[in-house]
């Protein structure tokens, strides 16, 4: 990877994880998924500490996003959940490679909260990421329940 595409690559990971970031969950997850289609090559291939074999394609990838982001847009929307993510851009001694830290924290209508964080590697090929490993998954916090949210008579 010459210096000009190692630049461009820098530059597009800047803007998918400042685009996730600024994405707000609460208005709905499409935002997400229109990032996914935008951003990840057709053949993207997602592994995590937990599958070692990763998914290959968007096709097997998009349910598992889906079924993170739509009980975490009801939980915010309708529950009252404070959603927040954030991330740290690491050193990578890979040129190929983005390296981050992530963390995701959720705060109740209780005010109890939880946060999430793992790390992530990526590799990218013309603008798009044909790569994903997701590791160092921890939890701080116990897990929210239906008492720490805000569904009115819905409960």
């Amino acid at each position: 990877m010459n210096k000009e595409q190692s630049s461009k690559v820098a530059e597009a990971e800047l803007d998918l994880n400042n685009a996730l970031v600024n994405a707000d969950i609460s208005n709905g997850y499409e935002e997400y998924l229109a990032l996914f289609d935008h951003f990840y090559d057709e053949n993207i291939e997602v592994a995590s500490d937990s599958n070692p074999d990763p998914l290959v394609g968007k096709a097997r990838v998009l349910p598992i996003i889906f079924n993170f982001l739509m009980p975490l847009h009801v939980m915010a929307e309708i529950g009252g959940l404070s959603v927040r993510l954030r991330y740290t851009p690491l050193f990578s001694d890979k040129r190929e490679e983005q390296h981050a830290d992530w963390s995701l924290d959720l705060v109740g209508a209780t005010a109890r909260s939880v946060m999430v964080s793992w790390s992530s590697a990526r590799r990218w090929k013309d603008a798009r990421v044909i790569y994903e490993r997701h590791s160092d998954h921890r939890q701080f916090g116990e897990a929210l329940t239906m008492i720490d949210l805000d569904f009115g008579d819905a409960t």
